[in-house]
């Protein structure tokens, strides 16, 4: 449900400033009669206890939630793919767009039944200002954490990242009958690539495969560096005829795909295997499956897309 109201407020959390957009309505939400000082206290020992930002956002809320009653709580922060709803969004909103010294620290969306009256808005603020070190060391540690699970050439996940990644998908599947692929790509002559141009080239050529993978699936599937010259592509809730499209897509934009190297355009080609989970399967089987469909594919010409019979 929309928001029947919706207030906007830029926050800096170093100076606690806040600028309000559309005042309160006449009957606003007065906060409760508990101690502020002391839910203050409690909410700044409570929220230095862990890095990760769900549970600090999990624990600001609940805390909060004894002084005003709100209703949900939604937070965003784009840099690091990060985003969290507690609760359904529903009724009055107002929304926090949260920096420290020149540094988004993301978007907090509060949300109510009645409306915020302007003491409860201050309270909020001074609440929000207890979030200030938690959730900048929380996002340090995320961003930590997402370059141990990142291939540092091209971007795209490593074989760690894959296999978290895989272990849940494979849960999801089993758990809800959900359909789930895998496509396996190889670069073509990519020897031969370094061989001739150097490494440089090389590598290049990988980024450059790996930012037309991201441009070319959806938000919910994701892409790892395999290793070498080699990717693997993680489609969630698609089943074999659907991952044969999204694999004839990516090959196709793959040798559409111009690398300039010094003053010269060399064309790219790419073959890919592709094998769909079986119920039962290893994450091992599964993987073979679409390398043996990815040697078939370089085994007939290469350029070209093979699935793995179910």
């Amino acid at each position: 449900m929309l928001p029947l109201q919706q207030n906007t407020a830029v926050v800096n959390i170093k100076t606690a400033s806040i600028a309000h957009l559309n005042p309160a309505p006449s009957k606003p939400l007065l906060p409760r009669a508990p101690c502020f000082a002391g839910l203050l206290r409690n909410l700044t020992l409570r929220l230095q206890t862990s890095l990760e930002l769900d549970r600090v956002l999990g624990m600001f809320f609940s805390e909060v939630r004894a002084l005003i009653p709100l209703v949900a709580l939604v937070y965003q922060h784009v840099e690091t793919d990060f985003r969290l709803q507690l609760s359904e969004a529903e009724g009055r909103g107002i929304t926090y767009r949260l920096s420290h010294e020149g540094e988004c620290l993301g978007e907090l969306r509060l949300y109510s039944h009645m409306p915020f009256s302007e003491t409860a808005l201050e309270q909020l603020e001074k609440a929000i200002t207890c979030l200030h070190f938690p959730l900048c060391n929380a996002l340090l540690y995320r961003r930590a954490v997402q370059a141990s699970l990142k291939d540092p050439l091209t971007g795209a996940g490593n074989r760690v990242a894959l296999e978290h990644a895989l272990n849940r998908d494979m849960d999801m599947a089993r758990r809800y009958g959900q359909a789930l692929s895998v496509i396996m790509l190889d670069m073509d002559h990519f020897k031969s690539l370094n061989d001739t141009y150097g490494h440089h080239a090389g590598d290049a050529a990988l980024r450059a495969v790996a930012l037309l993978l991201r441009e070319q699936l959806r938000n919910i599937d994701m892409s790892f560096r395999f290793g070498g010259e080699e990717f693997v592509v993680l489609l969630a809730n698609t089943d074999a005829r659907a991952a044969a499209l999204v694999g004839e897509r990516i090959r196709s934009a793959v040798e559409q795909l111009p690398l300039l190297v010094g003053d010269r355009t060399i064309r790219l080609s790419a073959s890919l295997g592709c094998a769909t989970y079986q119920l039962g399967e290893t994450q091992q089987a599964l993987l073979q499956r679409a390398d043996r469909a990815l040697y078939e594919a370089k085994r007939g010409g290469r350029n070209r897309l093979c699935v793995e019979p179910a």
